[in-house]
């Protein structure tokens, strides 16, 4: 048996309850499939959201969800596991269920690969760090070290100079003849150590993070550890369905216009499924731009609709 909405939504994050509140709001038979992998996980709070920072994501999403349920939206927790388009979209669901909707958004994020270092995934979101604009001002002023994964991560190791002056950017796999000259510079300029030699653990005493061991057998004492994960994007519906996607660095993103329409008439993204700096914050505002358009785009629809007739 085929369910039918107006609108479904794939991801129950931040982008996906947030269209979803918008399309609530707005009278839209709407559901959400939320298969309970948020990207903040690990994180025990949630910074730089006005009038919510601090919050704990769980708390966050928790209240979303019963924000939605005000207005009629349903929720169901499974998984979308395929989409075919043509009439609207058919999606189905791990649990054998299928829904049909006339529109349909992906906002089923991203998932962080971190490198294969005893210890980073076990402390990740604690003492183990990503970003320094959601997590730098809890750690201020520490001892910092930066793993590099890529050439890239000299601007990560730049970045987090703001919230520490006490900054060793650890090498490990990356060979120092990788960086520039420009790299060598601002890092001498910051007062940036680099140190070449392989990461092989952390070292862990009262379950804090208390030094990076080196496969030399040196131990550099540090209190917090940025690292940058391997994003990869959840895009399998919108392949799926045919959306174009753009090659970055980061992964591969649909291409999509300001409200977050793709390139396949009613399919839109939202959140960390268009593109890999969506924090939050911008998650929620991409997510109500697109509950926003996709209203209107099924109202002028059925108008123009009843005018032919």
């Amino acid at each position: 048996m085929t369910d039918t909405y107006e609108v479904v939504v794939v991801g129950g994050g931040a982008a996906g309850l947030s269209a979803a509140l918008v399309l609530g709001r707005a009278r839209r038979r709407t559901l959400v499939v939320d298969a309970g992998e948020p990207r903040n996980a690990p994180t025990a709070h949630m910074q730089g959201f006005l009038t919510r920072d601090g919050m704990p994501p769980e708390e966050f999403l928790a209240v979303g969800r019963e924000e939605i349920a005000r207005y009629g939206v349903e929720l169901v927790r499974d998984r979308a596991v395929d989409a075919t388009g043509g009439d609207g979209f058919t999606v189905s669901l791990a649990g054998g269920r299928t829904v049909r909707a006339r529109q349909l958004v992906v906002a089923t994020g991203l998932k962080d690969e971190l490198p294969s270092v005893p210890g980073v995934a076990e402390r990740f979101g604690r003492d183990v760090l990503h970003c320094p604009y959601c997590h730098g001002w809890e750690v201020r002023d520490q001892a910092f070290g930066v793993l590099a994964t890529t050439a890239m991560s000299v601007h990560q190791a730049l970045m987090v100079t703001q919230w520490s002056k006490d900054v060793i950017l650890f090498l490990h796999r990356v060979e120092e003849a990788e960086l520039t000259d420009d790299d060598l510079r601002r890092l001498a300029v910051a007062g940036v150590r680099v140190v070449p030699g392989e990461v092989a653990g952390l070292r862990i005493e009262d379950d804090r993070l208390t030094g990076v061991r080196l496969a030399e057998g040196s131990v550099h004492a540090r209190e917090a550890l940025f690292v940058a994960p391997r994003p990869v994007p959840r895009n399998g519906l919108l392949r799926a369905l045919g959306a174009e996607m753009t090659e970055t660095p980061f992964g591969a993103y649909p291409v999509i216009d300001e409200r977050g329409l793709t390139t396949v008439p009613g399919l839109w993204a939202a959140g960390n499924a268009s593109g890999f700096a969506e924090q939050v914050v911008n998650a929620v505002s991409r997510g109500y731009r697109a509950g926003a358009a996709i209203n209107g785009e099924l109202l002028f629809a059925d108008l123009d609709a009843a005018v032919r007739v």
